[in-house]
């Protein structure tokens, strides 16, 4: 009913005429979908057994958090890594707003497998030169479709539907139910409002269901 009412409101504001006086039905807040830990483990094995490039886009999205455009928009000199320490500079976010993404060890090793990969192996010229972090077999930066489908092919191995922006949302609620202050998620995510931070702290349905199941009384 609140689609078929925002179709409403956006054709009524075409016409000129305003948005139209009816109240929306009240839907109950629930945050955003988010892979359960033995899913995470899952995704995680199976991006292990994925070539180095797909592998590390994997495990970038779900420790690193990066939107989609965010992640093919990576160029090499981007990543800046050592031996215990490592950031993403993310300088096309939402909004064209510039952050620095601080990396863990995962993420680290599996990007420096692809970089290694991508050295001695990319000989075509084209590839050799481009300056995307991660390239498409023929050459060129890798499409944001291209991404999304080395995701939800990760997935699929896993037994697991998902898309990029899944892991975004893991990332998120493993950070805010990890006990990390809000505004430092906030800004490590990107967001404008704190507001779209917070609600990854609101019950899923997984949690609704678990408070149910904890009514039941042994016999």
């Amino acid at each position: 009913m609140n689609l078929a009412l925002a179709a409403v409101d956006s054709f009524n504001r075409f016409l000129g005429l305003g948005a139209a006086n009816v109240a929306r039905e009240p839907v109950a807040q629930a945050a955003p979908r988010a892979l359960s830990e033995e899913q995470q483990r899952a995704l995680l094995r199976a991006a292990e057994e994925a070539k180095p490039r797909d592998g590390a886009i994997v495990v970038l999205l779900l420790y690193g958090g990066l939107r989609l455009g965010e992640l093919a928009a990576l160029d090499v000199a981007d990543a800046r890594l050592s031996a215990r320490k490592g950031i993403l500079v993310v300088r096309s976010g939402k909004g064209d707003a510039y952050r620095e993404v601080p990396l863990n060890r995962p993420v680290r090793e599996a990007l420096e497998s692809w970089l290694a990969f991508r050295r001695a192996h990319v000989m075509d010229e084209n590839v050799a030169l481009d300056r995307a972090m991660f390239t498409a077999a023929r050459g060129g930066r890798l499409s944001r479709r291209a991404i999304d489908r080395v995701v939800r092919t990760a997935g699929a191995r896993a037994g697991i539907a998902l898309s990029a922006h899944v892991l975004r949302h893991t990332w998120v609620t493993n950070l805010v139910r990890g006990g990390h202050d809000v505004v430092l998620v906030a800004e490590l995510a990107g967001h404008r409002r704190l507001e779209t931070t917070r609600r990854y702290s609101l019950p899923s349905q997984a949690d609704r269901q678990a408070a149910m199941e904890s009514l039941e009384l042994e016999s």
